[in-house]
């Protein structure tokens, strides 16, 4: 089954896929590889001789729009990002369950076919989830850590998500933009936060997607055992999916060599302040 609306929305998400990974100007490489769960599309982009880096991304979103968000990255870091097999992108339709394991499976046989024993990993949000349940699987081949807004840790009942019915319904009635950036500042709660490409990326979600409204679930404290990697774990405040003070406080006791940041009034979309680039490249470059 699908994981697109239609043929034609298909089409115009990969063009918008292949339009946001040309605004990088840079040269990339389109890696496939085979798993258990299904074919595994990832782009290799980045510092060639810098540390590699794994880079998992948001839910319903992209690896192109992700490698927009994560630009800081590519300077330091000979970077992997993969698109998430059942999202969009180029990775195969087949959608895995957000409860369980089978994420973290699958992204541990990623790291086994692009050749590593293990690897420093990035994740946001779904990617978080999918790389706290990594964390649970397959300890040894995480080098060092960093999950930024993660799902899998303290997820929330989001209260504000039946508030977001009412503009996504008109949105869809209307197709005004308007309605689509009411509907996003329950998550973004400033309008700066959304730019065109995270408009563009929200657009194509609702428009062609078949959302996926189910987040990886809580990891459980004692598959961590074996887990003593380097972790940084940065949390928004005001986020409704995954709040601070739940995440923040339940890394710390499940991880444990955890670094934790709170960003002071953001929400789960967000605008990542320059010291934490800075914060994150110095985290991962220190051997």
């Amino acid at each position: 089954m699908s994981i697109y609306k239609s043929q034609a929305g298909k089409e115009k998400s990969i063009a918008l896929y292949d339009k946001q990974l040309s605004k990088l100007n840079m040269p990339f490489s389109d890696i496939y590889v085979k798993t258990s769960f299904g074919k595994t599309h990832l782009v290799e982009i980045g510092n060639k001789t810098g540390k590699p880096l794994l880079v998992f991304h948001g839910g319903n979103a992209t690896t192109a729009y992700n490698l927009l968000m994560c630009q800081f990255l590519l300077k330091d870091f000979h970077i992997y990002a993969v698109d998430t097999i059942g999202h969009p992108g180029k990775s195969d339709e087949v959608c895995l369950s957000h409860k369980g394991y089978h994420y973290g499976k699958w992204a541990s046989e990623v790291i086994d076919k692009i050749g590593y024993d293990s690897i420093a990993c990035l994740g946001g949000s779904f990617g978080g989830g999918i790389l706290a349940k990594l964390m649970c699987v397959a300890p040894s081949k995480i080098d060092k850590a960093v999950l930024i807004v993660p799902a899998g840790i303290s997820n929330a009942v989001p209260v504000s998500s039946m508030a977001m019915l009412i503009p996504l319904l008109q949105y869809r009635i209307t197709k005004q933009e308007k309605y689509l950036v009411k509907t996003a500042l329950y998550m973004a709660l400033r309008e700066e936060v959304l730019d065109e490409d995270t408009m563009d990326i929200l657009k194509d979600s609702f428009d062609n997607v078949k959302i996926k409204a189910a987040m990886p679930t809580n990891i459980e404290k004692k598959r961590l055992s074996n887990y003593c990697s380097p972790t940084l774990i940065i949390a928004g405040e005001r986020d409704c999916l995954f709040p601070a003070r739940k995440v923040l406080y339940r890394a710390g006791k499940m991880i444990s060599d955890c670094q934790t940041v709170e960003l002071k009034e953001s929400g789960h979309m967000h605008i990542l302040p320059q010291k934490e680039k800075e914060r994150i490249v110095a985290f991962l470059r220190k051997d």
